[in-house]
């Protein structure tokens, strides 16, 4: 007899359907599915310029904005991968941006942060939304990621939002002459009530191998 391979996903739904699984409090199929997932290869993120603006030794924190803070809330979050799909939970973030204003702290380190990935290698901050300034196009924010046995990767992301882009980024992202690809320009959701709404963004980081 030929064995049929299943899914995780339809093994687990059998295994309902027949009585012989049963989920707890909170747990959904689609959660207990992915649980455990090998890992699945992924595409290098696009590189980009590292800019003039870069200062070592910046903070351990995930909290840029602190309360008062003028400009729009900004969460990020992504995950920290290899091309194979391996987590690389031993890798540093470093970010840095500007203020609303489009200005670099070069004094200290406003908006600028190192950041370590959790064990299953996701990233989060809370920042606000970086500002224009003179000698770049689009609002972006800086990353430099660094993991034993891998490249350094080097790169930027944007927001789908700005105006420089006027509601078309696949077509208008070149724009600015650093944007090389449209990947990096990241969706933007809304969330929160009124008069307390705040960007959600994500960008996952893949490294290659050195």
């Amino acid at each position: 007899m030929a064995l049929v391979r299943r899914s995780r996903r339809e093994l687990l739904e059998r295994g309902l359907a027949l009585g012989v699984v049963s989920l707890a409090a909170g747990l959904s199929p689609d959660a207990i599915a992915a649980a455990g997932e090998e890992p699945r290869p992924r595409p290098l993120t696009p590189e980009n310029a590292v800019g003039p603006f870069y200062k070592k030794h910046a903070p351990e924190t995930a909290a840029l904005r602190v309360p008062g803070d003028p400009g729009m809330p900004l969460a990020v979050s992504g995950g920290v991968y290899d091309a194979r799909g391996d987590v690389l939970a031993d890798a540093a973030i470093e970010i840095w941006h500007t203020d609303h204003r489009g200005r670099y702290d070069l004094d200290g380190y406003r908006y600028r942060a190192r950041l370590r990935p959790s064990a299953d290698g996701k990233y989060a901050f809370e920042s606000i939304l970086p500002g224009h300034y003179p000698d770049r196009v689009c609002q972006h924010v800086h990353y430099l990621v660094t993991a034993p046995g891998h490249r350094p990767l080097v790169t930027q992301l944007y927001f789908a939002t700005d105006p420089v882009f006027e509601g078309d980024p696949g077509k208008n992202y070149s724009r600015d002459p650093l944007v090389t690809t449209p990947e990096l320009v990241r969706p933007v959701m809304l969330a929160g009530e009124p008069g307390d709404v705040r960007m959600i963004v994500t960008l996952d980081l893949v490294l290659a191998r050195s």
